[in-house]
């Protein structure tokens, strides 16, 4: 599947200098027109061009574990609450939820708030789009019987407009869902002392690609930062060159412009209740 690459254009006479960031909003389509018959386009002022991905790492969400428990958060989760009339153990509880689970696997999780009440949750987006309006439909429907065999007294939200808020916040995600690439060159092939850096570190012929995933990393344009340290140091320390994609060098300037266009990302993300690097991050951007 292909991504969009990002090229960041630094102007003050200086030559526009392309950085590699890429972009999931192109994978997320192609799987949303794979199951719906439309299609969709993403124009923005950094957009340099589409190229399949050959470094970074990419993140499986199918092998990655549920993130810390969390409590439903408005627009990510679809939230049925379920008042339980009766004594009803918690072995009893969770028998009657295995079967939701197995069908949603960890996007649906159940929130215990007291033995009298039960909220069930399923999370209406993440990398990979949008819930489908079958699946909403279907995870209602298998709450609402388990609400009856457990005699609960069962309040659930519309569905349209929770899955229309789900998109809209999507939108959003889409375009902040990046990752940006340096690459370390001319400083020949051999691991990096990057340990314990919030930054991954990849090997390549002639030297390294450190790559930041923004939107699950805390402070996304200080990990940065300490990302182009890093780069700066390994170059300056081997002889080497920090380069973009296409192999035009990095100078301090670009790469301080970069910072600033991920902060700015960040605060976008903030401003939908979604901080990077937090737990509702994780489960969003997974």
């Amino acid at each position: 599947m292909s991504d969009l690459q990002i090229g960041l254009a630094v102007i003050g006479g200086v030559a526009v200098v392309a950085v590699v960031i890429y972009n999931r909003w192109q994978e997320r389509s192609a799987r949303r027109e794979a199951e719906k018959a439309f299609g969709s386009t993403h124009s923005d002022v950094l957009l340099d061009g589409r190229r399949e991905p050959s470094l970074a790492a990419r993140h499986d969400s199918a092998l990655e574990p549920r993130p810390p428990a969390v409590s439903p958060a408005e627009k990510v989760d679809y939230v049925i609450e379920l008042g339980l009339t009766r004594a009803v153990s918690p072995a009893e509880v969770h028998e009657g939820w295995a079967g939701i689970e197995r069908r949603f696997s960890r996007r649906a999780f159940l929130d215990e708030q007291s033995p009298a009440h039960l909220r069930a949750a399923i999370q209406l987006l993440g990398r990979d789009g949008v819930l489908s309006d079958t699946e909403l439909l279907e995870f209602r429907s298998m709450v609402e019987t388990l609400g009856t065999q457990l005699g609960a007294v069962v309040r659930a939200p519309e569905m349209r407009g929770a899955l229309d808020a789900a998109r809209e916040l999507d939108k959003t995600c889409a375009e902040a869902d990046i990752q940006v690439a340096l690459h370390v060159v001319g400083i020949g092939a051999g691991s990096a002392p990057f340990a314990g850096q919030p930054f991954q570190a990849t090997a390549r012929e002639d030297g390294v690609t450190l790559t930041l995933d923004v939107a699950r990393t805390p402070e996304p344009a200080r990990s940065y930062e300490t990302m182009a340290r890093a780069g700066r140091q390994l170059a300056q320390a081997r002889g080497g060159r920090v380069v973009d994609d296409e192999g035009r060098e990095l100078d301090d300037r670009a790469l301080a412009a970069i910072g600033r266009e991920l902060e700015a990302v960040r605060q976008r993300l903030a401003g939908c209740g979604i901080e990077a690097g937090s737990p509702l991050a994780l489960r969003v951007f997974s």
